[in-house]
Formats: C-alpha cells, structure tokens, sequence
C-alpha cells in the first residue's frame, strides 16, 4: 500500500472503526459533511434521533422493566414431577428470555442505530466492565446493567462510570462484593450459614487490575485487601427479589485504611469507597491503561507507545473525558496510517453487523444470528471470565471460527438465515460492494478469486474474503 490513504480509503476505515460497518448512506453523510463534523456529530448521541431501532426494539418487553418486574415475572422454572405443562411455558418466560432479549436488543442496535460510534462505545465498555449475565441473580440484574449503568455513561466521565459500575447490583452479585463484611462485624457472624464470613477481594482485584490501573499499575496485594475493606458494606438490598444497590453499615469496616499510599481516616461509612473510586479515576496508571485499551479497540493490537501517551495525557488533563480521548485518538496521524488500514480483525460481533448493515439485510428478532455469534465464540452477555472478550486478532482467527464466519456468509446471501433477508437485486455488482469493503485494497488472491464468478456468490466470497474480515 501507498505512503498515505486515499481519500475514500479514509473514509471507510473511519466507519470501519467508529461504527459497526460502512454502508452506502453513511460514506455519502461522512463525504457530505466531512470526517471531523461527522465524528462530533457522533460524540452527541443525544442530538441523534433513532426511531428505527425503537421502533425494532418495541417487542421486547424486557428492555422497559425493572430488575425486580424481572424477578417478579421471569422466575426460575418449576421442576416438579407433574407439571411438564407449566414448566414448558414458564422456560418460555424464565430468565433465558431476559438474557435472550437483551442479547437481541445488542445486535439490532448494532445494525441498526444511527448512533454507531455510542453503540461501539457501550460495547467496549461492557466488554472492559464485564458482566457474566448467567451467573444467579445477574440473569435479572444485567438488563438493568446495560441500561442503567453502562449506557448513560458510555460518552461521559469515566469516573461517573467507573461509580456507577461500583454500585451496580450486576457487577456486586458477579464480583461478590455483596458478600463481602468487616469480619469484625457481628451481622456477619449471626448465623452459620449466613454466607457474609468475611471480607472478599473478588471485587478490589479487579477494580484495580481490569478496571482502571492495570495489571502493572503499581498496586500490591495489601491494596487489594485495603481496597476490599472500603468496600465493605456496599452490597444488594434481596439479590433476589428486590435487586438495588444498598449500603450496609453494620458491616462496614470502619478502620483506618491505607491505599496507594494514601490514609483514608477511621470512622468512615460508604465514603471510604467514594474516596476509592475517585483515587483510582485521577490515577496515572488508569489514565495510561484505560487509554491503552481504547487505543487497541480504535487504533491497532500493538498500538504505538506515542499515541497511548497522547491518549493518556487527554485523559488525565480533561478528568476522564471520554470524548476528549477518543478525538485524540481520531484525530492523530497514527489513525489514519497505512499501517492501521485493515489492520484489526473484526470480533464476531463486527463481523455479523456489518455483515447486516452492508448488504442492507432486513434484520428481524432471529435466535439463528445469536446462535452464529455463539459459534464464532462471542455469545453476547456470556463472558464468563472477568477480562470479557478479547480484543486482538489472534484470538479470533482459528480455522474452526473463520470457516464459522465463510458459512455464515454464504447462508446470509442465501437467504438460509430465519431472521434475515437480503435483498440480491438492490446489492449492485461486486465492484460497488468492494468499493464499500476496501477501496483499491483487493489482495492478488481475492481479485483472482472474483474474477472467476460473478452475482451473489462474488458478495458472499468477498464477505468470507480477509478484506472484509479485518476492519
């Protein structure tokens, strides 16, 4: 490839990068306005109507209700003898049609949200804040997660955040933080099978490990446990039947701790906590690991050391923006470079959206696209493992997984997906669909490839080609 990007290359990877996937109506906006006004029209979701995905979304009645609604109406099934029928319809409307739901409402707004660069950005941040939305009560509690929690506060401080995931009843019940007690306190010692025993560090290890300062962010193990002690307290009123965030005193340490090298006083409550949160956001080391993890998403796998020190200077210098990161990441020259074109391999969720938003494919609540998610090995919702999903090629480039995806392309543009349709006669040939793809990036193999076949079997072969598996 050339020195510098051409004009239309440029465009496409910005959408690549900031969006789900280019289509034809969003090359010709961001050629009409040009990048750096497309890009903070984007900044401001909330100035962006997006009636079609509400429109998508009316069905699911889960997205609208409470945690406690959930509880109340999606229960666990009944598995006595005798009761086959019941059971059957109460699966129907159990917790697997919450997490079902919230999963359907993840990719609808994936293909279909005008505000892409927003719905990139609560993806990655649910991806960094990980929820494992099968663990006991997060199969209620995560759709008021990602609503309540993750959403507001996807283009805002990241210190507001970083609080509200703290307090969220999602990640208090998947870290354990709601168990956790002063072993001092005598409510934890009431009964012996009360299962608050004692102080748990679940949750403060990954507070500074995966949330903000990093593996090598310069904390010991005796933070972690200083940290866990600040937290004592903060747990969920009834995990299952109530579901909210709520401070418990009564098991509250309230000694004297030291983290970071900083005194927090004896004699405090769920202040200790606050003060936590706001040590950890102001941190050098969260501002240079959370711009890392940014650069990675938007810019390369291995991003260059000078651009994750810009990042991390915007982040410490406006408090957190996230925008004000995220326009530094654009709009530096290691973004655009040849180096970067192409240079990430889309996760599957990436992959199938924009799969969808570029051969213009009517998306309809379907099981099957979830299914294909599941077996390209990222079923939404479902990390189990504190780190979420991972975020390099590597891991999503095994031969199971990208014969997974070639399928997925040829029952896409056959139509064999219940749940989706494409419309063959509005796709145009396959140079117009490359030009979408990769513009004058073709390899040798892949026009050699194309030039043996022509109409719907040219789109599929260039949706399994590597030029459309990389963004």
């Amino acid at each position: 490839m050339s020195t510098r990007l051409t004009e239309e290359q440029k465009v496409v990877h910005f959408l690549n990068r900031t969006s789900f996937g280019p289509t034809r109506e969003e090359v010709q906006k961001v050629n009409r306005l040009g990048i750096p006004a497309y890009l903070e029209e984007q900044l401001h979701p909330e100035r962006i109507s997006d009636s079609l995905v509400e429109e998508k979304l009316a069905g699911l009645k889960t997205m609208r209700l409470s945690s406690r609604e959930l509880i109340e109406l999606y229960p666990l099934p009944r598995q006595q003898a005798g009761q086959q029928e019941m059971m059957g319809q109460q699966q129907m409307q159990g917790p697997r049609t919450v997490i079902l739901e919230l999963q359907q409402a993840r990719l609808l707004r994936s293909v279909y949200s005008q505000r892409q660069l927003y719905e990139i950005m609560v993806d990655f941040w649910s991806n960094h804040f990980n929820v494992f939305s099968a663990k006991g009560a997060d199969r209620w509690l995560t759709t008021a997660y990602d609503r309540d929690t993750i959403r507001p506060h996807a283009l805002g401080r990241f210190k507001d955040l970083l609080l509200a995931t703290a307090q969220s009843p999602a990640m208090l019940f998947y870290l354990d933080n709601w168990l956790s007690a002063s072993p001092n306190a005598v409510v934890a010692r009431l009964a012996p099978n009360n299962p608050r025993r004692g102080l748990n560090e679940n949750y403060a290890r990954e507070l500074m490990e995966l949330h903000t300062l990093g593996v090598e962010g310069g904390y010991t193990q005796k933070d972690v446990q200083e940290v866990a002690r600040c937290f004592t307290g903060w747990t969920i009123r009834q995990p299952r039947s109530e579901g909210t965030f709520h401070f418990e005193p009564r098991i509250h340490d309230t000694g004297e701790k030291l983290v970071l090298g900083n005194r927090i006083p004896p004699g405090g409550g769920m202040e200790d906590g606050l003060r936590v949160i706001d040590l950890l956001s102001r941190h050098a080391s969260t501002a240079r690991f959370v711009s890392l993890k940014l650069a990675r998403r938007f810019v390369a796998d291995d991003p260059p050391p000078s651009l994750v020190n810009k990042a991390a200077e915007a982040f410490s210098n406006s408090a957190g923006d996230i925008p004000t990161v995220l326009r530094t990441l654009f709009d530096s020259p290691e973004f655009f470079s040849p180096a970067a074109y192409q240079g990430k391999v889309k996760k599957p969720l990436e992959f199938v959206a924009s799969a969808l938003r570029t051969t213009g494919a009517d998306v309809q609540l379907s099981h099957q696209l979830l299914r294909y998610l599941g077996r390209m090995g990222e079923p939404l919702f479902l990390a189990q493992p504190p780190t979420g999903y991972p975020d390099v090629g590597a891991s999503w480039t095994s031969p199971d997984m990208l014969l997974t995806r070639m399928n997925f392309a040829t029952d896409l543009i056959a139509n064999r997906i219940p749940g989706s349709r494409v419309k063959l006669d509005a796709l145009g040939d396959k140079d117009a669909f490359a030009r979408l793809i990769a513009p004058d990036a073709l390899s040798t193999a892949t026009r050699l490839a194309l030039a043996e076949i022509e109409g719907s079997q040219a789109i599929a072969l260039l949706m399994a080609a590597p030029e459309f598996q990389r963004r």
